[in-house]
């Protein structure tokens, strides 16, 4: 319930801030001589413009903010947001050219005013935003340089607007106008500093050093850290951090990975990393004292928010990491209650942690559901994928399957297959949890 109202909490002061330029132009004087039409689109406009500077807000990981909801769900309500705030910016010059077609010829860079030229500015820097934001894969642009040129383009788009708008001259004239420009602002590089300044001190100030390297199945490495300080942070079984490997707390590349580790023993926290691209398939070469930066925890995909009289884990792949977590530690703490691991796999060869999940169900009360895509001879177990028919022979039945918390995390194609496999068969969806990887 102190979730539910802190959620609440943080959409009403989001609500608050979007729609605060409102103010802007429901309280004073109306510009004289302006349609309806025209001071609709300034109201888009201003509000898509406090929307696109609340995205730093979003993306500076405050552990509050994103502690009710996870920050994958902030994170993907970041892209859905951004992209509804470029719209609302975007009717902004459409309705103009709608009520007045000859202001079209502000378009032109060469003869337009400078208050126009900032605008078009601002808005060709937010557009080439969502285009390398969107489209980034299919452009091959790397993640370095599309995470650089990101902030730089927002910080272009949310300043260029800003220029526009003083050089337009409207709502920006009274004092308190001008003290809530200068509030939103200052806001804006607040955070920007933040982020960009003060995380990276604190995280130089509380560096991590790997103890061990460790190989693992599936072309996986678990790497175990130490803090340099022997000042440790506790963390949430299934929650994870971003890292930061061969570079300075100030340096932009930096990853999300799951803890492995059980949260009893945040002295020595692990993660487990599959060799998948450039960096994860470096992960082999990384030697003992390696500096380590980490940023963290985060996520809300832990059973330690949840009271239930069992847990299912349905996972694949290296997806099953934060599920280890959970499972070391309520076996570090003895705990009796049902649980049922799902794990699907391409070969049996490629189960990491194997031969550790067959020790667990000692030590638990763990029933495990090995599904491979390519089993070997003589395999007695599930082939294929996850589908509704293998749910209903394993999931709990009667009331038990509705008593039950779901965590589900894999590849996307995976999960999304699998949420609609829970589905399918009755699972409500308030019972199922997930924790997608692409956060980018």
């Amino acid at each position: 319930m102190k979730r539910f109202f802190a959620g609440v909490f943080w959409i009403g002061v989001y609500l608050v801030f979007s729609l605060s330029p409102l103010v802007l132009v429901l309280v004073g004087e109306t510009p004289p001589g302006r349609s309806f039409l025209v001071e609709l689109s300034v109201a888009f406009g201003l509000v898509g413009l406090a929307m696109l500077g609340l995205q730093f807000a979003l993306t500076a990981r405050f552990q509050r903010v994103t502690a009710p909801f996870g920050i994958d769900i902030i994170l993907q309500f970041h892209r859905q947001i951004s992209l509804f705030a470029v719209g609302l910016i975007l009717l902004h010059p459409i309705l103009i050219f709608i009520d007045d077609p000859s202001q079209l010829a502000l378009l032109n860079p060469i003869d337009a005013p400078w208050r126009a030229r900032l605008g078009l500015a601002g808005l060709l820097a937010l557009l080439t935003l969502v285009v390398l934001s969107v489209w980034r894969e299919k452009l091959s642009v790397d993640y370095e340089v599309w995470k650089m040129s990101h902030a730089a383009l927002a910080v272009a788009a949310i300043a260029f607007s800003l220029g526009h708008i003083i050089l337009v001259a409207y709502y920006v004239t009274l004092p308190w106008q001008q003290a809530l420009w200068a509030f939103m602002s200052v806001g804006a590089v607040v955070l920007l500093i933040y982020i960009r300044l003060w995380k990276p001190v604190r995280m130089a100030r509380r560096p991590y050093q790997v103890a061990e390297v460790k190989e693992e199945r599936g072309d996986a490495y678990t790497l175990v850290l130490e803090p340099s300080d022997g000042k440790a942070v506790d963390f949430r079984p299934g929650q994870f951090a971003w890292i930061k490997l061969w570079t300075s707390p100030f340096g932009i590349e930096e990853h999300p990975f799951s803890f492995s580790s059980s949260a009893r023993d945040p002295e020595r926290p692990s993660i487990t990393v599959k060799a998948l691209g450039d960096f994860t398939s470096e992960m082999e070469h990384v030697e003992p004292g390696t500096r380590v930066y980490l940023d963290g925890p985060y996520g809300a995909f832990s059973n330690e928010r949840h009271e239930a009289p069992g847990f299912v884990f349905i996972t694949g792949g290296v997806g099953v990491t934060p599920v280890m977590s959970m499972l070391r530690t309520l076996a570090d703490w003895d705990d009796p209650r049902p649980l049922l691991l799902i794990y699907g796999n391409p070969t049996w060869e490629e189960v990491i942690f194997r031969e550790e999940i067959e020790d667990l169900q000692e030590r638990l009360n763990l029933t495990v559901v090995h599904i491979l895509e390519e089993a070997p001879e003589g395999w007695e177990g599930e082939e294929g994928f996850v589908t509704p028919e293998i749910l209903e022979k394993h999931l709990p039945s009667g009331e038990q399957r509705y008593r039950r918390e779901y965590f589900v995390c894999g590849p996307a194609p995976m999960m999304d297959a699998v949420e609609d496999a829970l589905s399918e068969v009755g699972i409500p969806h308030r019972l199922v949890h997930t924790e997608r990887f692409e956060l980018v």
